[in-house]
């Protein structure tokens, strides 16, 4: 009994702080309701968006450069064989005085008047002053196409 006369003597609990400044739900405020609470920052959309942006230009940039040295080997490697197709054709319309034999190494000249002359004389065997202008080193594929070895 002495337990329900204390019981009904406490007074009900009442909040020392203003209802209007309490949450009901503090779990669904947009910032930290307490010092404990972990730091809720607003994202900040515009920065958010330029890095965006920028990790977009600079991949397309890396893939752009890749692109272009892929474009700049295959004009190359079509350099090389427009070279190649311009000798094949010198050599064939050249003076041969011999069969050309396959991997061997021949050397193409070009005399005063415009001709070309296939030889096995490499320009520093003629001497002090070799006879023609000395025009490419090639090598006679299996295909029958020219490898330019050496090309002043």
């Amino acid at each position: 009994m002495a337990e329900e006369k204390k019981k009904s003597e406490e007074k009900p609990f009442v909040n020392p702080i203003d209802k209007d400044k309490v949450a009901e739900n503090p779990h669904l405020l947009p910032y930290a309701h307490n010092v404990g609470s972990a730091v809720i920052k607003p994202i900040d959309k515009g920065r958010v968006k330029g890095l965006a942006v920028s990790a977009m230009y600079e991949q397309t940039e890396a893939q752009l450069n890749q692109i272009r040295k892929q474009v700049e080997l295959l004009a190359e490697q079509a350099q090389a064989i427009h070279d190649r197709v311009k000798i094949s054709e010198d050599i064939y319309q050249a003076e041969v005085g011999f069969k050309p034999l396959i991997n061997h190494e021949y050397h193409l000249y070009k005399k005063s008047d415009g001709k070309h002359v296939l030889s096995m004389v490499a320009p520093y065997e003629w001497g002090k002053k070799a006879p023609y202008e000395f025009v490419a080193t090639v090598r006679l594929l299996s295909d029958h196409t020219w490898e330019i070895i050496d090309n002043p």
